[in-house]
């Protein structure tokens, strides 16, 4: 070999090295650097924040009427803007369960339910406790809830296509199933009825009011028709519980398909005939225009059928509901983007 090929050898050998110098030291880096970013890039759980009580008076100008945006049996929802600046939902629990209530644990069961966080449900971002009164702070969205669609409004039911109401009940049960699934310990609604099904101007459904079912476990007002009779009994496995939860979202289910309301269970005895019987003309919100493909509303009533005409042991889970309907949502939304 001669000088110069030796050198030209010796100058390649030479780089070589260097650059698997290079790269050791860059993965060394990178395997060291991964687990930082790991961290990091992991979405931090914070618990709700306390706000003093007369923070929250002045958001709500002193829960001023024309603040309201909505009332039910545990309160009532005032439109807020805390500090100033951000736009928020109160909900002011009735005196009446606050009294009722005082040894309810407040502060630990909202920090752990302000813990839940995805895309299908209404955050708790803070509370407020004084000697008579407890106050939840909520996320807003200037969202409408569905039973303001499908009742309160009198074009609100025509606006929401099939399509749309397949989407609302997939997203409603994602919400639902990450309560009782996805969060340690699993968080049980409690009272799920369209009320409690909030919609944003694209009609994107958000599940809020849950795991507060305590505050009022003997309150009918607003309940009854959206639980099951077990609810109602004494004993063990009464109350609320994850297939009580089912058979509201079965009724709600039952509220987008026929456009009527639950009316105090009267909508589940109607209706259980007819899709047992397939008379779906009957059936049928007759507001809204039948859709070419019936399959996907047809599945949605037996669906319906089951989470509300079973006892608790047979009733389906709403992890098994909610499969069922996000194969159904993504079927309907192939067929409308092929056409």
């Amino acid at each position: 070999m001669s000088s110069a090929e030796e050198i030209g050898y010796d100058f390649l050998l030479s780089v070589l090295v260097i650059f698997l110098v290079i790269l050791v030291i860059f993965l060394i880096f990178s395997c060291r650097k991964k687990p930082v970013e790991s961290e990091e890039s992991m979405s931090v759980k914070i618990s709700a924040q306390a706000y003093p009580l007369m923070d929250i008076e002045a958001a709500t100008d002193g829960f001023n009427h024309r603040r309201i945006v909505g009332k039910g049996r545990l309160g009532t929802v005032y439109a807020a803007l805390l500090g100033g600046e951000e736009i928020v939902a109160v909900k002011r629990i009735h005196p009446s369960l606050v009294l009722s209530n005082a040894g309810f644990g407040f502060t630990s069961i909202i920090k752990t339910l302000s813990l839940a966080q995805h895309p299908n449900i209404v955050p708790i971002v803070g509370y407020s406790q004084a000697p008579g009164e407890r106050i939840i702070v909520m996320e807003f969205a200037g969202m409408v809830n569905l039973d303001y669609y499908l009742h309160e409004n009198p074009d609100g039911s025509s606006l929401l296509s099939w399509n749309q109401r397949l989407r609302i009940a997939a997203a409603a049960a994602r919400g639902l199933e990450y309560l009782h699934e996805g969060m340690a310990p699993n968080i049980v609604h409690g009272c799920f009825k369209p009320s409690n099904v909030l919609l944003d101007e694209r009609c994107f459904a958000r599940v809020g009011d849950y795991g507060l079912s305590s505050l009022a476990r003997t309150e009918k007002r607003g309940l009854v028709g959206y639980v099951d009779d077990e609810y109602w009994l004494n004993g063990g496995g009464c109350g609320a519980s994850k297939e009580s939860d089912v058979y509201g979202f079965g009724v709600v289910l039952l509220e987008l398909l026929t456009g009527r309301r639950a009316e105090e269970g009267l909508l589940v005895k109607w209706a259980l005939p007819l899709v047992k019987e397939m008379r779906f003309n009957e059936l049928l919100d007759p507001g809204i225009v039948m859709p070419s493909n019936m399959k996907p509303i047809i599945r949605l009533a037996k669906v319906a059928s089951a989470c509300v005409g079973n006892s608790r042991k047979s009733r389906p889970s709403i992890v098994q509901v909610a499969a069922i309907l996000n194969s159904l949502e993504d079927e309907v939304c192939l067929s409308v983007n092929i056409l």
